[in-house]
């Protein structure tokens, strides 16, 4: 059914808003102001979603999408190629501020900042999954669809990934391929098995490592490097087969500063880095903190906590542990805490880890977030527990979607 829409504002997902017939419609590749046609692709009692599949009176944001696989039906990884880079992370400053009032309370008056290392938009993804068909052709999967869509090249992918070629072999058996560049100059691919099946490894080039993913966190090394490293100010980082890292190039950079203004950490202080991941922000802590201070992070992934243990082996104040956050706090006995990094996956923190945390009493604590909807709800618990909102810089850490990355600052109005 295809019915004709004047678009209104933009939402949380990478959709905009417009109404039709009583309902509201989330509607794609469209722009606020514009009226377009639009097919709808999902309907409920309360709300319809649907696809602008031709424009009627176009918005001056609007431009040409650079990518042949992107629009209504293709490839669902981009959300915002029909929109100029800087109308996108105006979009994204919208979506910010209105997730923050609606769900925390706050008026927030700042912009989402560009991220160095993207020109245009483009080429920066150093991480790429694809998906893989029963005949072994890899592509992306279509917005809210298992439907996988073939794709000779991904503009967004970094030129090192794309030097791989993955997407013009034959994988057959797997169900996905992970392609990887890390900033240390490492290439390689992960790849995840079909159940009971046996992936034929195509000829790639040699200095590319194969892993292979045999579930639960575990890899296993086909060809060359055990990890990738990854740079970041000097220092090295280790980090195991598909572990997490920033897939934008000047991410872990950009977000480390924003960390290390906002936590201000001094000499001897006791600092907690909760979801640390690999210790990046650990790592900067620790040498902030000095010897006569201590760092500690938590993490539950295993391969993680591994390659944090490595990473932070030169600075012995620093210890990580695994475990969820939620019992780690109490399995390792940490009742108190000068300054808190949080950086928890989309879901966020949840009101029992909001509440151990700010029982730790920190004096500050710092919000690493990649979800607006989920920072803003956590923030307001936060402000139950007597945490004021002091700072909050949000960036455009991935470029032609919806997803932002913001780092908040929290201070204790107990102490």
């Amino acid at each position: 059914m295809a019915i004709e829409l004047t678009v209104g504002p933009v939402a949380h997902g990478g959709w905009c808003v417009a109404r039709h017939d009583g309902r509201v419609v989330f509607v794609r590749h469209a722009l606020p102001g514009e009226r377009v046609l639009a097919e709808v692709t999902e309907e409920t009692t309360r709300f319809l979603r649907a696809d602008a599949v031709e424009v009627l009176e176009a918005s001056p944001d609007r431009v040409v999408p650079p990518c042949p696989f992107a629009g209504p039906g293709r490839c669902g990884g981009c959300d915002w190629q029909h929109a100029s880079p800087e109308a996108q992370r105006r979009l994204k400053t919208d979506v910010v501020a209105e997730q923050l009032r609606r769900l925390g309370g706050i008026e927030w008056k700042g912009r989402v900042e560009e991220v160095p290392g993207a020109p245009g938009g483009l080429g920066w993804r150093t991480r790429v999954q694809f998906a893989v068909d029963r005949d072994g052709t890899p592509g992306l999967r279509r917005h809210r669809s298992h439907d996988i869509e073939p794709v000779d090249a991904c503009l967004i992918a970094h030129p090192e990934v794309e030097r791989v070629g993955a997407e013009t072999l034959n994988w057959r058996g797997a169900s996905s391929v992970e392609v990887i560049a890390s900033s240390g100059g490492d290439r390689a691919v992960v790849i995840s098995p079909k159940p009971r099946r046996t992936v034929a490894v195509p000829d790639l080039d040699e200095s590319v490592s194969v892993f292979v993913n045999e579930g639960r966190g575990r890899t296993r090394t086909v060809h060359g490097h055990h990890h990738v490293t990854e740079r970041v100010d000097g220092r090295d980082f280790r980090v195991t087969g598909s572990g997490f890292w920033q897939i934008h190039p000047g991410a872990a950079a950009t977000l480390l500063e924003a960390v290390m203004e906002f936590a201000a950490p001094k000499q001897g202080e006791w600092a907690l880095d909760l979801y640390c991941g690999v210790g990046l922000f650990a790592a900067a802590l620790a040498e902030a903190v000095g010897p006569d201070g201590a760092v500690f992070g938590v993490e539950s992934e295993p391969a993680a906590v591994r390659d944090a243990e490595r990473n932070l082996r030169d600075l012995p104040q620093a210890r990580a542990g695994r475990g969820f956050v939620e019992d780690a706090l109490d399995r390792y006995g940490i009742e108190r805490a000068d300054l808190v990094v949080v950086d928890p996956p989309r879901t966020g923190l949840g009101r029992e880890v909001v509440d151990r945390v700010a029982g730790l009493e920190a004096s500050r604590i710092v919000y690493v977030s990649c979800d607006p909807a989920t920072l803003a709800r956590d923030l307001s618990w936060f402000a139950e527990r007597r945490y004021r909102l002091a700072g909050l810089r949000a960036f455009d850490a991935f470029p032609m979607t919806h997803h932002v990355e913001s780092v908040a600052l929290l201070v204790n109005e107990s102490i």
